[in-house]
């Protein structure tokens, strides 16, 4: 009787010490691809064990309108680029809204909405980063707890404010390959371990779709265009040497860098199709470089670069085994992350690793905004 007695208290304790939190994921890449919204049920159980589910996802294309300002919004004067902070977390909310009736979810339910936003300047250097998508103006118009911000505490602590992932690289999915990368608007990778490391490899999605976009296309389906194109090993060289490349680790890109240093390098080449072959060879180049020297052989990629089957052979040809998980975790890893890292936030433990950033120590990033 003593024995059931026991076993019975000890499972009760398991069952007290374990939460379910239900969540939503809402991230937007600098590619400008749309809205990933991810609902996802993450259990949280003793000793840093976490679970998940994605229960229902889905990508939210931009308004035309909302588009073009995303695209110049680095330009934008300061009280439009306030105003663009509302229109978007306008916009944020009517999808999430959406989202939410589509699921036939009680808004009670949902514990929070964890939102990276979308960035327009990142420069931690200097001490600042900024992603707009307005947090309160999302949790005013959807009526459900809203996460947002989640960099700015880290950049404080002396940190790069990125990358974000790879603690849920480390706690969700760190049995299925030695390193994770992710191939969106720029391509970064995280290796856990003792101290899990992560930084920004190279450009990803975001100068592949501009050249794209040039010849006519939203994207290079399955990369067909950069297959059909030819190297130009002279700008390859100049590419790949890059001093960036030689930094040490933690380190992170932002559009300014693209614009400034990579892009006309890369805009020496004329013919589009020859930018975009001789591009992919160059982050194939840079990934293939950062696996030998870390002596990663099998990778888990996700992010939309996963679906560009000839960036993914290039990879495989240079010894690389590529590990591609189902098309929704490809698509809405991300999402789901922002969802784990939102439910960090409200168990009150970091969300930042300062081994992969930099910064003096481990943070808890984020700004809870409550329905008015």
């Amino acid at each position: 009787m003593r024995v059931q007695i026991y076993a019975f208290c000890v499972i009760f304790l398991l069952l007290e010490s374990m939460s379910l939190y239900t969540m939503i994921g809402a991230m937007s890449g600098t590619s400008i691809d749309g809205l990933d919204l991810a609902l996802c049920e993450i259990e949280s159980q003793p000793n840093d064990q976490y679970s998940y589910k994605i229960l229902k996802a889905k990508t939210f294309e931009y308004p035309d309108d909302i588009l073009e300002l995303l695209k110049t919004s680095k330009t934008l004067p300061a009280t439009q680029l306030f105003e663009l902070d509302k229109l978007l977390g306008k916009h944020y909310a009517t999808s999430i809204n959406f989202f939410v009736n589509d699921a036939n979810i009680r808004r009670g339910s949902i514990d929070s909405i964890a939102s990276h936003g979308h960035t327009i300047f990142h420069q931690p250097d200097k001490g600042y980063t900024v992603q707009i998508g307005c947090g309160a103006t999302i949790a005013k118009e959807t009526g459900i707890p809203v996460i947002n911000d989640f960099r700015q505490n880290d950049i404080i602590a002396g940190g790069q404010g990125a990358p974000l992932v790879p603690l849920g690289d480390q706690l969700l999915f760190q049995n299925r390959a030695q390193g994770f990368l992710n191939i969106g608007g720029f391509t970064n990778i995280s290796i856990p371990g003792k101290e899990t490391i992560a930084f920004d490899i190279c450009p990803g999605n975001l100068p592949l779709n501009n050249i794209a976009q040039e010849l006519g296309f939203e994207y290079d389906n399955n990369g067909e265009l950069a297959r059909s194109g030819e190297l130009d090993n002279q700008v390859l060289e100049k590419l790949n040497t890059l001093d960036f490349y030689h930094q040490k680790a933690p380190k992170s890109l932002g559009t300014e860098w693209l614009d400034e240093i990579f892009s006309p390098l890369l805009n020496e080449i004329h013919d589009p199709k020859n930018r975009l072959h001789t591009c992919i060879n160059h982050i194939t180049d840079q990934i293939a470089r950062v696996c030998q020297f870390n002596q990663i052989e099998k990778l888990f990629v996700t992010g939309g670069g996963a679906f560009n089957s000839f960036l993914i052979e290039q990879l495989q040809q240079r010894g690389i085994e590529v590990i591609i998980p189902s098309e929704e975790e490809v698509n809405f890893k991300e999402a789901l992350i922002f969802a784990f890292l939102g439910v960090r936030f409200l168990e009150g433990k970091h969300n930042c690793l300062a081994s992969v950033t930099g910064a003096s120590t481990n943070v808890r990033g984020g700004t809870l905004h409550q329905p008015v």
